[in-house]
């Protein structure tokens, strides 16, 4: 390759702009282009390669800071997330940073356990760092922001947000037809913690579904949920203390997959089966709920899916002049497994049926 004409020698650790031009005996703006991608400029093919090489031999990379201040663009969304564990959040993540990835964008993630000033903060910080938009998983956002935003589970209206929201109406209905077709009719509910963005649209879905079946919505036999926790752990405590105070029940809807499992431990761990005694119903069809003993029956959110639609959403937001969409309704779908049966009611009454028939034949 050319050498530097002045002094003979090729370029030291670090490489600027300017010295690889030196190098090249080329114009720094003509590197730029062609580093840069820049469109619409005739450049032969032989020098554009001249200039990758040597760009790869001395290891040198575009200034990412001043093209966003050209472009304006930094290629950068801010997201925010109540926990970073295993379930619902980790999936509509991976959804998300899946379409950034092919996208060739770069992502923040904050977590804020549902603490509202770390709400009103983070966004800020976000935008301080340059993000071009945000998305919000399970977040309640109180005010409007600056830059282009979408919210996962998000279910307040407000202007240049858009709301990728599940059909919870469809989804009671989905898994409280269910039960009541298999014949149980004494059913316990879990009722989400009051800081879960779905907590409130699902228990009135779940209730408006029970009415129109003729379903009961016991006080008795209603869990509300109140721990900040994202394991089994949620579920467990409070369907083992159900169980102490001898509630009779022949099926339990819980609020999410992680309660679920861990009412089926509570559920065992009092001698009885599931499903011959108790089914058990989840909502989200986490990874696990496939692999449980027995295989958990839910109502399943496509998760991933949705974090890809909120990024896709998001991006198509930043690049487009267009009023965002308030809202995005993804449907969902019943996962039957092991984990739910026929009402153990109605089993004793068909027994006895049969045992009746046998004895007229005799």
């Amino acid at each position: 390759m050319t050498r530097n004409k002045r002094n003979g020698r090729e370029p030291e650790q670090p490489v600027t702009l300017k010295s690889l031009a030196e190098y090249l005996d080329l114009n720094p703006a003509t590197i730029s282009v062609v580093l840069n991608d820049v469109p619409g400029r005739s450049i032969p093919e032989p020098t554009r390669e001249r200039i990758r090489e040597a760009a790869r031999k001395f290891k040198y990379q575009p200034s990412f800071v001043a093209r966003s201040l050209r472009n304006r663009r930094t290629q950068t969304i801010g997201i925010l997330v109540p926990v970073l564990s295993d379930g619902y959040h980790t999936e509509v993540m991976t959804g998300i940073g899946d379409y950034l990835l092919e996208n060739d964008y770069f992502y923040f993630i904050a977590h804020h356990r549902h603490r509202t000033d770390l709400i009103e903060q983070y966004p800020r910080m976000f935008l301080g760092r340059g993000a071009e938009g945000i998305i919000a998983i399970d977040t309640h956002l109180e005010h409007d922001l600056p830059v282009p935003a979408v919210a996962v589970a998000g279910h307040k209206t407000m202007p240049g947000i858009t709301n990728v929201v599940l059909d919870h109406h469809r989804a009671a209905e989905l898994a409280l037809k269910h039960l009541y077709q298999l014949g149980h009719r004494e059913i316990a509910f879990m009722r989400g913690q009051p800081y879960s963005s779905d907590s409130e649209i699902r228990w009135t879905s779940t209730v408006a579904s029970a009415a129109k079946l003729g379903l009961h919505v016991s006080p008795e036999l209603t869990i509300h949920l109140e721990r900040d926790i994202s394991s089994p752990e949620l579920g467990y405590p409070p369907v083992r203390r159900l169980l102490q105070r001898g509630r009779h029940f022949t099926a339990i809807f819980c609020f999410n997959d992680m309660a679920a499992i861990g009412a089926m431990r509570a559920i065992r761990e009092a001698g009885l089966r599931i499903p011959e005694d108790v089914s058990v119903v989840g909502f989200d069809d986490i990874e696990h709920a496939a692999f449980q003993t027995p295989s958990l029956t839910t109502v399943r959110q496509p998760l991933h899916h949705m974090g890809k639609l909120a990024a896709e959403t998001l991006l198509s937001q930043i690049h487009s002049s267009m009023t965002p969409r308030p809202e995005i309704a993804v449907k969902p779908q019943l996962m039957v497994r092991e984990s739910s049966g026929p009402s153990p009611d109605v089993s004793r009454y068909a027994s006895k049926q049969r045992a009746r028939s046998t004895r007229a034949v005799v």
